[in-house]
Formats: structure tokens, C-alpha cells, sequence
């Protein structure tokens, strides 16, 4: 299996990278692991409340809750669409939202690129 790719949507990049490294790190060994096609060692959820095909990865430490929502792969890649931290154990709405967001976005920019791609090959 080739190796994914991994689109960063939004400030999902720079939110991670604000955490602290050990988080980081545990994140960053979850996603390759997910590039190569394997399971991550974080803890992950379905999120069918955001969109089919949707997943959250955990990560903790005592000061709070790390969370990484993410598109499963589609054309090889892999859409992180967002990054967020939380203090209890509800899911903000605000961060569902821009969850749910992110992949409606996602999925336009997916759809423009098939019509494209048909458009090109002259179907």
C-alpha cells in the first residue's frame, strides 16, 4: 500500500503544534502509523455524528484532554480537520462545528476535483 498523504484543513497543523511534545510526539506516531496503513496506537472513536468516515484520536495528560479529528483516507490521503484541546469531558459545539465544517469543505473541494479530473479525460 503507498504511503497517504495528510491535508492539515484549517489551523489544525498549527493548533498541534502548539501542545506539549510528549502529546505531539504520541500524535505524530499515530498518524504515520496511519500513513503506512496500520492502526494508531492513540485511542480512536467513530464520529458519525460529524460525518461518515470520521474519526477522533486521544491523547491526555494531567493538565487536559488533546483530540485530533480526522477524515479516514480517501485518493490516499488522509484530512485532519481539526485539532482541539478540552478541559471536561464534553465535546464543545463550537469544536464539533468546525469539525463538521472542515469536511463539508473537504468534500466540495473532492467533488470539484472528480468533475475536473472527468471534465479533463473528456467523459
Amino acid at each position: 500500500m503507498e504511503r497517504s498523504s495528510i491535508s492539515w484543513e484549517g489551523n489544525s497543523l498549527e493548533t498541534l503544534q502548539g501542545w506539549p511534545k510528549p502529546i505531539r510526539v504520541d500524535f505524530g506516531h499515530s498518524l504515520n502509523l496511519m500513513q503506512e496503513g496500520q492502526a494508531p496506537q492513540s485511542e480512536v472513536r467513530p464520529m458519525p455524528s460529524i460525518g461518515s468516515g470520521v474519526f477522533e484520536l486521544k491523547e491526555s495528560d494531567d493538565r487536559a484532554w488533546y483530540r485530533v479529528i480526522y477524515l479516514s483516507r480517501i485518493n490516499n490521503v488522509i484530512y485532519v480537520l481539526h485539532c482541539f484541546e478540552k478541559k471536561t469531558r464534553k465535546t464543545e459545539r463550537h469544536d464539533l462545528a468546525t469539525a463538521e465544517q472542515r469536511l463539508s469543505e473537504v468534500r466540495a473541494r473532492l467533488r470539484l476535483e472528480k468533475r475536473d479530473e472527468k471534465r479533463r479525460h473528456g467523459e
